[in-house]
């Protein structure tokens, strides 16, 4: 599919290089529009031949063995990995005996990224955002704090969750061995909406595993209450949808 998006691009290259021939003294402006319209030509199959290969990956993708506690349950497969780089934020509240801490409850912001043609092609950004479109079963109204997002790059799909269940990293534990980083979760959907064109790459998502964490976790040094601070971490997210869509 894309070696074909490729072929019809070579084409329409040679095709406006042959229509922008000089024929008068404008041959600067001629040429600032053959390159301007190659380039959002080439903007646009790159983009589709980037997300017919997303969509088509589900195969490829198995998720490695976790522990139980935080495994998938049956009735939903795997569809989609990406590897996220960003930052957990965390806040210095005040506590009961008057002095500070870092609430551990952290405020995601990362960019998840797939390997396409040997390099990273970002597919999806994370975030926290207010849930736009609950599911019937979720209490109203939702938490004005939010949930934590994913939205798709490709496609503007999302998907909100909240965990289920975390595990804290160790050398023994299976797809999560990088002791005090953050925990590796098993997050469950409250709420899908399609992209505003009709995406649907997260509009189906049911279930996603945070595993390999890297970095990330609260912060241990002392802190003044209404202090911010940003610690980096790596991770893999796993998607899953139900096998009966």
């Amino acid at each position: 599919m894309c070696l074909n998006f490729l072929t019809i691009f070579d084409t329409v290259n040679k095709h406006i290089g042959l229509e922008n021939k000089p024929v008068s003294n404008n041959l600067d402006q001629q040429t600032k529009n053959t390159a301007r319209v190659r380039n959002l030509f080439l903007a646009a199959l790159v983009l589709a031949c980037a997300f017919n290969t997303v969509s088509h990956a589900a195969a490829q993708v198995t998720p490695p063995p976790t522990p139980d506690t935080i495994a998938v349950p049956a009735g939903n497969s795997p569809y989609l990995i990406g590897h996220a780089f960003g930052s957990q934020g965390y806040t210095c509240l005040p506590t009961g005996t008057g002095g500070a801490a870092w609430n551990p409850s952290a405020r995601p912001e990362a960019t998840l990224f797939t390997n396409l043609f040997g390099q990273q092609f970002q597919i999806i950004t994370h975030f926290q955002s207010i849930n736009a479109n609950p599911k019937p079963d979720v209490p109203l109204p939702v938490p004005p704090g939010g949930n934590v997002t994913w939205q798709s790059s490709l496609d503007s799909s999302r998907v909100w969750m909240v965990k289920k269940q975390g595990v804290d990293p160790g050398p023994d534990v299976a797809s999560c061995p990088n002791t005090g980083s953050i925990q590796c979760l098993l997050l469950q959907s409250v709420g899908n909406l399609k992209g505003p064109t009709g995406g649907n790459l997260l509009a189906k998502t049911t279930f996603i595993q945070r595993l390999n964490t890297a970095g990330g976790a609260v912060p241990t040094t002392a802190c003044t209450v209404g202090q911010t601070q940003l610690v980096p971490y790596k991770a893999d997210y796993f998607f899953f949808r139900a096998d009966t869509q």
